[in-house]
């Protein structure tokens, strides 16, 4: 199932594309990710069929700003209590009664 890490032909069109058995891809992902990082795609077969797809990663990850969310939320005073009937079924002491 292994077609390697060289650019392979189809009518005429570059293709760049890797295919390996699940054991062979975990035996090499460091090498197939870099292959990603390049430009290529990996497609990863069980029972010698494609079941999973590498591609590059085109997304954008955003930035995490803490405190971001500040003003917009409201937590209740009581959100960590329980209400007397459901202490009462985990055989906890209720505050509220």
């Amino acid at each position: 199932m292994t077609l390697g890490l060289t650019d392979q032909t189809r009518s005429g069109l570059l293709c760049n594309i890797v295919l390996k058995n699940i054991s062979q891809a975990k035996a090499e992902l460091s090498k197939l990710i870099e292959h990603v990082i390049q430009g290529g795609e990996v497609v990863i077969g069980k029972a010698g069929k494609p079941v999973a797809k590498i591609i590059p990663f085109h997304g954008s990850v955003g930035t995490r700003t803490p405190g971001s969310l500040k003003g917009k939320i409201k937590v209740a005073s009581d959100f960590d209590e329980f209400s007397p009937e459901i202490a009462e079924l985990f055989g906890v002491p209720s505050k509220r009664r």
